[in-house]
């Protein structure tokens, strides 16, 4: 319930930001305009956030005769947790990851990369594939998909914002003394990608620690998971993952993203490890 809380106060929080925006740039009618995008947002986001995710990923389904071992473990894993299936899918991307989304145990998708699949090994696999039906099973999903739709929304805003201001914004001339001018245009450009990542960094950390610890108790091995999380961090800094900052936060490990892994999404795998396991983490890092 915590998690159905903090996605409606997100919703009415992002929904807010868009009518003060909206009303700075364009008075009533501004107004009138952000707020039937913030619906039409709000609607997109808890409904097919997770399709957007997973195009976003460009991710593929795929079949049981495709992908056998994964589907083996999936449905040892879910009927053990006494979840749904969810719907498997495969990323193109050689870095390996995995993440999943959707509002709902009952609409869950779980993707994985193609460069996981060869890595790691089947209690490995499985840990992952645990971690991953934790955040099913906690609920975390929602929120999770809502923030990847959200934050991309909020750099749309910007770019609303900038051209708005540029070319008369939504209310015509009579405004025009109320706007800030190119300047604060630009400022917003740049501010609300960081405010975007910042909303995906106040929802994330803690519930990754939350996903390990359901993951270990699901499958009784902590220690496979904390190998596979080593192996997925060391590997990311070798192959950087082709993904978008606005769903950096959905998979298991960051993805190297450059200038945006300044705001990191996750905790240190170090700490991961070590939580999970009482261990020093250097324990299982692969050279």
């Amino acid at each position: 319930m915590t998690n159905v809380f903090k996605t409606t106060f997100l919703l009415a929080l992002i929904t807010a930001l868009f009518l003060v925006v909206g009303e700075v740039l364009g008075g009533q009618r501004g107004m009138i305009f952000a707020f039937a995008f913030a619906v039409v947002m709000n609607f997109t986001s808890y409904f097919f956030s997770d399709k957007i995710a997973l195009s976003m990923s460009r991710a593929q389904p795929v079949t049981r005769e495709q992908l056998p071992r994964l589907y083996a473990i999936v449905e040892r894993l879910t009927g053990k947790a006494n979840l749904p299936m969810p719907k498997l899918y495969v990323t193109p991307d050689e870095s390996p990851n995995a993440f999943a989304t959707g509002r709902n145990p009952q609409h869950a998708s779980v993707a994985v990369t193609h460069g996981i699949l060869n890595l790691l090994t089947d209690e490995e696999m499985e840990g992952v594939i645990a971690h991953e039906l934790g955040h099913v099973r906690n609920r975390d999903i929602l929120i999770s998909s809502v923030a990847a739709t959200l934050a991309g929304a909020i750099t749309m805003l910007a770019r609303m914002a900038y051209w708005g201001e540029l070319f008369g914004g939504f209310g015509g001339g009579g405004d025009r003394d109320r706007r800030g001018g190119p300047i604060s245009a630009l400022a917003m450009l740049i501010l609300a990608p960081v405010a975007a990542m910042m909303i995906q960094l106040a929802i994330s950390r803690s519930r990754e620690y939350g996903a390990d610890e359901s993951g270990a108790h699901l499958t009784g091995n902590p220690y496979a998971l904390a190998s596979a999380l080593a192996k997925l961090d060391a590997y990311s800094k070798r192959i950087p993952m082709q993904a978008s900052p606005s769903t950096a936060h959905l998979w298991i490990v960051q993805p190297r993203l450059n200038w945006a892994s300044l705001f990191s999404t996750h905790p240190p795998t170090a700490k991961r490890i070590e939580k999970l396991t009482g261990q020093p983490a250097e324990m299982y890092i692969h050279p």
